[in-house]
């Protein structure tokens, strides 16, 4: 699969709690990156989707995919080309149901993670098209458990940074073939499993690092959950 569009579909801008990265910066990353657009996953709100707008009009070289990260009961979940909020902190095979129905493709965030991801055994008989299998901010262990998964049950492969900050945009990215290029083409692919992950993973300097930051905003925040 070559020469496809190249889309980082896991992106969180200002609108999240957790985040700094200012639209316009994710923006700027794509060229330097060589990405061909990304989709806005702020955690649990869809406040953003509206500038996404603004900036698809602006730049109509790039993809923007509305998305959102849905904190579910199990998990976080990816959903993209939807327009509004679930119903949050609910079951997730119930929340791939919202998501589904109102026209939106669900793909579990990180799946293998141990914070925040559904977990293997979930994921093993979860009704999803993909799986997102290189996450920007997991570990090789963490994102080859999520790989093994996918491939052994036939499943498309998302690729995404978990971007929270300029430097992250691209870590990790989603590749389809070639031809498409409307955000129904997008969803559709997802839907028959035909995209596959790219991207690096977490080194332990930056696993470091990325502990330090966590931290940080979590105190900044109140120790609210995401």
């Amino acid at each position: 699969m070559t020469g496809g569009l190249r889309l980082d579909l896991h992106l969180h801008s200002t609108y999240s709690p957790d985040s700094r990265l200012r639209l316009e910066q994710a923006i700027a990353q794509l060229g330097v990156q060589g990405l061909s657009g990304f989709a806005l996953t702020d955690h649990n709100t869809v406040a953003g989707h509206a500038v996404l707008r603004e900036m698809a009009a602006r730049y109509p070289q790039y993809r923007f995919v509305p998305g959102i990260e849905i904190s579910t009961r199990e998990g976080h979940l990816l959903a993209f080309g939807v327009g509004e909020v679930p119903p949050l902190h609910q079951p997730v095979a119930e929340t791939i149901e919202w998501v589904e129905a109102h026209g939106g493709v669900a793909v579990p965030a990180h799946p293998a993670r141990h914070a925040h991801g559904i977990g293997r055994r979930i994921a093993e008989r979860l009704r999803v098209p993909a799986l997102e299998t290189l996450n920007g901010h997991n570990t090789e262990v963490a994102n080859a458990r999520a790989a093994l998964i996918a491939a052994r049950r036939g499943l498309g492969e998302t690729g995404g940074s978990d971007a929270h900050d300029p430097e992250s945009v691209g870590r990790g990215y989603t590749v389809f073939p070639e031809g498409v290029e409307s955000l129904d083409a997008i969803l559709e692919e997802l839907r028959r499993r035909h995209t596959q992950s790219r991207g690096v993973s977490l080194r332990y300097s930056e696993m470091v690092r990325l502990a330090v930051r966590t931290v940080a905003l979590r105190v900044a925040r109140g120790f609210q959950p995401i």
